[in-house]
């Protein structure tokens, strides 16, 4: 594999010697679900169970292709592969740049950046850098289950909070929370950006499509505690899967959810199948609802996205729901805007403790 030699237990001639790294956060006791491999290579479609493989990278700053239609140029991701294991996951074809496959060994041979919190700090301090916004959580989740144990996000938030970095996080889980105190004092010196992903509220299709992420509802509870926090949190409603959670009564329900979280804004995203992702998904798809198979084959007979008559219909229908229920204009609901309104009057007053952070 062409990231052998940077596995922890690999030899220490293969990058910086070991003193060079700052000593390893403090680890949760439990291991996630997950083993250590031993010193021999990993196979690709190996089934030994989960694992996390423990690497040491010499960077952690990625610069996105200039081709990508993103708002973004850099991103940081702790871990590659995902024990979220959503089926329809863009990110799964990554795994085969590593010489793995994008089915199982996506899910559960979990690569971890050990050293990405001294590293990241060290890019931060270079000259060079110009202070770019970093994105987290674009390919794989910062906060999967191996995040408990490993505890990498408190370091490299310390980071962008000390150097004032602007960055935004999008995730599933609920671990963030766990870290609001550091996001908080970020925000406090740079812009800071906040989404959960919730497709649907439907827990059937979550618990088969999602069998690794927190359920919905406990994800919308992120967007409550990040608004009584006074930091705005969106929501990103993906994937929206044809005919499993497109119903204009599927609809209705999910983004009544988001808006009675206190989201600050939500974004329909229709689901799209890449190379690598098309072929996991399609497989889960035939086993589990194999008389959807002729839709799908016809919706994505020209490429990776649904036809633009399609996505426009689901997005203007979650634009009449956001309406219906309080989400205007850019997105901001009524609970978001009641507190905003608070810490702008307590700031009026001249009181401490109606600062307003400043946010993405």
């Amino acid at each position: 594999m062409r990231w052998e030699e940077l596995r922890e237990d690999a030899d220490e001639s293969a990058l910086f010697d070991r003193g060079e790294v700052m000593a390893e956060p403090e680890r949760g006791t439990g291991r996630a679900g997950l083993s250590t491999p031993g010193p021999e290579p990993v196979d690709a479609g190996s089934d030994e169970g989960p694992m996390a493989i423990e690497i040491r990278a010499r960077s952690v700053l990625n610069r996105v292709p200039a081709a990508s239609d993103v708002p973004f140029q850099w991103t940081v991701n702790p871990y590659r592969g995902c024990s979220h294991a959503c089926v329809y996951c863009f990110a799964r074809r990554s795994h085969e740049y590593l010489n793995l496959d994008s089915g199982r060994d996506f899910d559960t041979k979990i690569m971890v950046k050990v050293n990405a919190g001294r590293v990241l700090r060290t890019e931060l301090a270079d000259p060079r850098w110009g202070g770019h916004h970093i994105a987290m959580g674009t390919n794989t989740d910062p906060y999967q289950r191996a995040e408990g144990h490993y505890r990498l996000m408190p370091d490299i938030l310390a980071a962008l909070r000390d150097f004032a970095n602007p960055f935004s996080i999008l995730t599933k889980g609920t671990l963030v929370l766990r870290d609001l105190p550091v996001i908080e004092q970020a925000a406090q010196r740079a812009e800071v950006g906040m989404a959960v992903s919730v497709g649907s509220v439907d827990d059937t299709v979550w618990r088969s499509v999602e069998p690794g992420t927190p359920r919905p509802t406990s994800r919308l509870n992120v967007v409550r505690q990040f608004t009584r926090r006074g930091i705005g949190c969106s929501v990103l409603m993906a994937p929206v899967l044809p005919g499993l959670t497109d119903s204009a009564a599927q609809l209705e329900e999910t983004v009544a959810a988001i808006a009675e979280a206190g989201a600050s804004s939500v974004t329909p995203i229709v689901l799209h199948l890449r190379s690598g992702a098309r072929e996991w998904y399609l497989s889960w798809l035939s086993e589990n609802h194999p008389h959807l198979v002729p839709y799908y084959r016809e919706l994505y007979a020209h490429g990776a996205y649904a036809p633009r008559a399609y996505q426009k219909a689901v997005q203007e229908r979650v634009r009449e729901a956001a309406h219906r229920h309080g989400l205007h204009g850019p997105g901001e609901s009524p609970r978001a805007a009641e507190h905003r309104e608070s810490q702008r009057d307590g700031a009026d007053r001249g009181g401490a403790e109606g600062h307003q952070l400043t946010l993405m």
